[in-house]
C-alpha cells in the first residue's frame, strides 16, 4: 500500500467511535519522505475542522520553534497518535489508542524516519515507553529499532505553563544537533 491509498482509507475509518463526532479525519501533513517525524496525541477544535495536524495556537507554537531549528512542516511530517478528535480534547482513551494506532504504524512504515519527536506525555509514553516522563526525560534520545525518539512538551502544555517554554527550546536545540548528525542531508540547501 503506498501513502495515497493509506490516506485514502483512514479517511473512510469507521474503526472506534470517536469518528461519530469528527468533522475531518486529520490523517497527518508534511513530506512522506521525511526523515523527521513529530507525533502528538489527537486533533484539537481547529485541526478537527481544518483536517489538518496543530493548526490552532499549539501549531504556531510548534511552528515558532521549527523555525528556530531551520525546520518547517515541508520538510517534516506532523502526525497523532489518534485521527480523530477525543471530546472536549480529553486524552485518547487506551482502546482509542490501540484501535487508531494502526494508522500511525502504518505511516512510519512508509515514510521510515530516522528521527521520531513524540509531542507531549500521551505519544512519548505510547511510543517510547509506557512510563516515559516529559518532566524528568524530555529532549533524551532513545534509539529503538533504528529510529531515534525523543519526547518533549507538547505545545498546548507549553501556552499552559510558559515557564518550560525555555526547556523545550533546548529539546529543539538539541534535535537539531541529532538532525546534524543522522541526517544532515534535510539541512542541506538551505
Amino acid at each position: 500500500m503506498d501513502f495515497e491509498q493509506l490516506q485514502a482509507q483512514c479517511m473512510n475509518c469507521t474503526r472506534c467511535g470517536l469518528h461519530e463526532g469528527r468533522t475531518n479525519v486529520v490523517f497527518g501533513m508534511g513530506n512522506p519522505g521525511a526523515p523527521v517525524m513529530f507525533v502528538g496525541e489527537g486533533p484539537g477544535q481547529h485541526e478537527d475542522e481544518q483536517g489538518l495536524p496543530f493548526v490552532g495556537r499549539s501549531g504556531k507554537l510548534l511552528d515558532l520553534y521549527l523555525d528556530v531549528v531551520d525546520l518547517d512542516r515541508e520538510k517534516v511530517y506532523i502526525a497523532n497518535i489518534v485521527k480523530c478528535r477525543p471530546p472536549e480534547n480529553r486524552d485518547p482513551l487506551p482502546e482509542e489508542s490501540d484501535t487508531c494506532l494502526y494508522w500511525l504504524r502504518q505511516q512510519y512504515k512508509l515514510i521510515q524516519p530516522k528521527i521520531l519527536v513524540c509531542l507531549g506525555r500521551v505519544a512519548a509514553q505510547r511510543l517510547i515507553d509506557p512510563k516515559f516522563s516529559v518532566t524528568r526525560q524530555h529532549g533524551e534520545f532513545i534509539l529503538k529499532g533504528g529510529t531515534w525518539f525523543m519526547g518533549t512538551f507538547h505545545p498546548a502544555a507549553l501556552l499552559r505553563n510558559g515557564g518550560q517554554k525555555p526547556t523545550a527550546l533546548a529539546d529543539f536545540l538539541a534535535l537539531r544537533t541529532k538532525i546534524e548528525e543522522v541526517c544532515p542531508e534535510l539541512y542541506r540547501g538551505r
